[in-house]
């Protein structure tokens, strides 16, 4: 019998010849191509949006109007976890300062839809807000929530949507607290100096805050009350009922009273 099995020898792949400095059978390493595209460069618009949640800052000759936005958790001196998002409070005071200086900004529109965050910085960021020369326009949207009523009232002129919300509640206090009279002190300042803010800059009076503030039965793990955009002009927390078309235009009339108050001051 013949076996069919038949064993082949095996035969080697034929070898290219070698190029010079080149070991034979070696791969050539790939050459660049002068002609290939190099990378992109950076893009300064993606780096404010990754960076500051803004297209650009107080920079522009498009618009005379910068807008900054505070969204998500007011960032204060301790780093929140990465999936909170958040408003660094470094990042809007020197944007605000920008604006300050930039002569071609006139006017400064602030979006909020806030939960709130670090009391300090958002004081820091309404007293900004406050003292600016330039006209201020404030938009609660969705909801401008504890020490997002602060910077809510600190412009010079306040508006909130229909849908919008805003809650009042005393301040707490996280992390370590030692329980003597100091601590409790410190709360009761802290909470003055709130107060003593938003009375100011808008025109809800104190009791009438200080009641809201301390309402009980209204929110279901704390105290304080949850104010809808109607009421909370009801009450005088903010000026006005509207939405970014009306922000806009009284921000415009603003600006242009400004100009022309600085106009009458050179005559004169």
């Amino acid at each position: 019998m013949h076996n069919e099995n038949w064993m082949f020898p095996q035969m080697d792949a034929p070898v290219a010849p070698s190029a010079p400095g080149l070991n034979p059978g070696s791969i050539p390493e790939a050459q660049p191509n002068p002609q290939a595209p190099k990378e992109a460069k950076s893009n300064p618009v993606l780096e404010n949006i990754e960076s500051l949640g803004q297209t650009r800052v107080a920079q522009s000759d498009e618009s005379n109007i910068f807008c900054v936005s505070i969204i998500g958790q007011v960032e204060g001196h301790l780093v929140l976890p990465p999936q909170n998002k958040t408003t660094k409070y470094e990042h809007i005071i020197p944007q605000l300062v920008a604006a300050e200086q930039n002569d071609k900004i006139e006017g400064v529109l602030i979006i909020l839809n806030t939960v709130g965050g670090d009391v300090e910085a958002g004081l820091a960021i309404a007293e900004m807000i406050a003292s600016m020369s330039k006209p201020t326009v404030s938009l609660v949207l969705g909801g401008g929530h504890s020490i997002g009523v602060p910077i809510a009232v600190a412009s010079r002129h306040s508006f909130i949507s229909e849908t919008a919300t805003m809650t009042i509640h005393p301040i707490r206090l996280t992390g370590l607290v030692i329980g003597v009279p100091q601590s409790f002190e410190y709360l009761e300042k802290m909470q003055e100096r709130v107060i003593r803010f938003v009375t100011k800059n808008s025109k809800i009076s104190e009791a009438k805050f200080r009641e809201l503030m301390l309402t009980t039965g209204e929110l279901a793990r704390d105290i304080g009350t949850t104010v809808v955009g109607k009421d909370a002009v009801e009450y005088g927390l903010i000026d006005e009922l509207g939405g970014l078309g009306e922000a806009l235009r009284k921000l415009n009339q603003l600006i242009e009273e400004h100009r022309q108050r600085i106009t009458m001051g050179a005559v004169q």
